[in-house]
């Protein structure tokens, strides 16, 4: 009774309760005539969207959600598939509701007639086809840039007049192809990694909507920059225009440098860059890092393969100081971009040890300056000349250990695209961490969506519960009681009924946590005179601090 009537005191409508939905275009459960192009769902309260938590499945399985945004205490989700299939589709969101706490739901709707529920699938699930090509397509691509770059400097620039050319433009023209196998690869794969399909379930609608996207926009004018290169290197590539006029030579180049740049932006445009923070200046930096090592690698691959096995020793002592200059130019900038991007993107000291993100940034690290020790050998055997006396095999071994590490880095940049940044990752752990706790568990007579806050030793934990019907609509219900057993000791569960907010589908009550460890929580909902229906979880309650 005193729990009761403690209950009885609280206020029907209570300024700290969680949004709940109200309304929804299509209706829960509705059967509609054809798919809509937007779907609102309205809530009792102002919200903020969890975009990357928000979701639309059509009834093959398929992701085919949009844009997700809010207007007040109304969620838009845009659908993306123009030919969406007959049948039931599932629309799962995470919102913050106005007291800064999280709420997640669901809700079905049906096109034409009600077919099987799709799976709740994680929305950020991936098939594994798909997170296998993904780094994979993305490493083909950072090693096709290399070998474009640095072997066409080093050939415009420095290569000897008597030393064949044959195999430097062998390895542009690889870079060529491989950079557009990459980008086609990554206009495939984007199809898939949105739906959460395999990497060979991809409709022409897919494709066409992923080229119709700014991400499409952009690799298909990365494809039409190769195809400009491609048509402005030879040239270059077989040294013929160093024997035009100066005019035509200095709009030769202007457009290459032009086409250079425009190309290296494409990476960070489909990339985090594009959604960090100072947007333009990551931007920037990573042109810089892209296009740093792209040089120093692509170099020397093209030093250690060709320079180093075919060249005269004297004509080496000539363009190995020259190279050396320029190499350590270019890890000057690698370094430098690569500081600014570390930077803004991993956020916080702890989140380098603290995030996926962050690690993989710290091996980058170790291994650049494994890296670093190296070159800086090679520059001393350069600078002492040791190459005119019997040092090119000394040099060509430490160029070898260059290249071997600095494709290592390369791999960690192309897996290191697809984890989420630190500064992002170190704000989802955040918020996975809080006080509360919000769930939604499901029965056959009912949904059931509950929250309780905080989780705490103690009787000032608060627990707000809402009921749905299996299809979405708000399911008001006659009685509710919580009961809260501490699992492996010895303890009599504690049942406590909770007040419900008639004529809403919601309750409140209270529960009591006097030890930490896991409880199983058990909610008995009676929905009808003769229809009731239990469901559990666990909670975990931490100890004191």
């Amino acid at each position: 009774m005193i729990v009761l009537s403690s209950l009885l005191l609280l206020p029907a409508a209570p300024a700290s309760a969680h949004a709940a939905m109200t309304t929804a275009t299509p209706e829960p459960g509705s059967v509609v005539s054809s798919a809509p192009s937007e779907i609102t769902v309205t809530f009792t309260e102002g919200i903020t969207p969890v975009p990357d938590r928000t979701q639309v499945l059509s009834p093959d399985g398929k992701r085919i959600t949009g844009e997700v945004t809010a207007t007040g205490s109304t969620l838009r989700i845009q659908v993306r598939r123009a030919d969406q299939p007959l049948g039931t589709y599932l629309v799962s969101y995470r919102i913050i509701s106005g007291d800064s706490h999280p709420v997640g739901g669901a809700m079905t709707f049906s096109v034409g007639a009600p077919s099987a529920r799709p799976p709740d699938i994680d929305p950020g699930s991936v098939h594994p086809s798909v997170t296998a090509a993904v780094p994979t397509i993305k490493f083909i691509g950072y090693a096709g840039l290399t070998l474009i770059l640095g072997p066409a400097l080093l050939l415009a620039l420095l290569w000897p007049r008597r030393l064949a050319r044959r195999g430097p433009i062998v390895l542009v023209r690889a870079g060529l192809i491989g950079t557009a196998a990459s980008t086609l690869g990554a206009l495939w794969t984007q199809a898939p990694n949105s739906s959460g399909a395999p990497l060979w379930d991809v409709s022409v609608t897919e494709l066409a909507d992923v080229l119709a996207s700014p991400f499409g926009v952009t690799l298909l004018a990365r494809l039409a920059v190769l195809a400009a290169v491609a048509a402005l290197l030879p040239p270059v590539l077989h040294g013929t225009a160093k024997r035009w006029p100066s005019a035509r030579k200095r709009w030769h180049s202007a457009a290459l440098l032009t086409l250079a740049a425009a190309g290296l932006t494409t990476w960070p445009l489909t990339g985090h860059a594009a959604e960090s923070p100072l947007t333009a200046a990551i931007v920037a930096a990573d042109v810089v890092h892209l296009a740093a090592m792209a040089v120093w690698l692509g170099g020397l691959v093209t030093l250690a393969v060709f320079l180093l096995r075919g060249a005269h020793p004297r004509v080496l002592g000539v363009i190995l100081p020259a190279w050396s200059r320029w190499a350590a130019l270019a890890v000057v900038w690698l370094v430098g971009a690569g500081m600014v991007q570390a930077v803004v993107q991993v956020g916080t000291i702890g989140a380098l040890w603290g995030t996926g993100y962050g690690r993989i940034v710290l091996a980058k690290v170790a291994i650049l300056a494994g890296v670093l020790v190296a070159a800086a050998f090679a520059r001393r055997l350069v600078q002492r000349a040791q190459v005119l006396t019997g040092g090119v095999t000394r040099l060509r071994r430490t160029v070898g250990t260059e290249i071997a590490a600095t494709v290592l880095v390369l791999g960690l940049s192309a897996v290191l695209v697809q984890v989420t940044p630190g500064r992002s990752a170190a704000g989802e752990q955040a918020a996975s961490t809080e006080k509360g706790v919000s769930q939604t568990l499901t029965s056959e007579l009912f949904t059931l969506q509950f929250s309780v806050y905080p989780v705490e030793l103690g009787e000032s934990n608060t627990v707000h519960g809402f009921t749905y019907t299996p299809q979405g609509k708000p399911l008001p219900a006659a009685e509710w009681t919580v009961t809260a057993r501490l699992r492996g000791q010895d303890l009599e569960p504690v049942s406590t009924p909770m007040l419900p907010l008639t004529p809403r589908n919601d309750a409140i009550g209270a529960l009591t946590f006097p030890l930490p460890g896991t409880y199983e929580i058990s909610f008995t909902v009676r929905v009808s005179e003769i229809d009731q229906a239990t469901v559990r979880t666990t909670i975990t309650v931490p100890s004191a601090s």
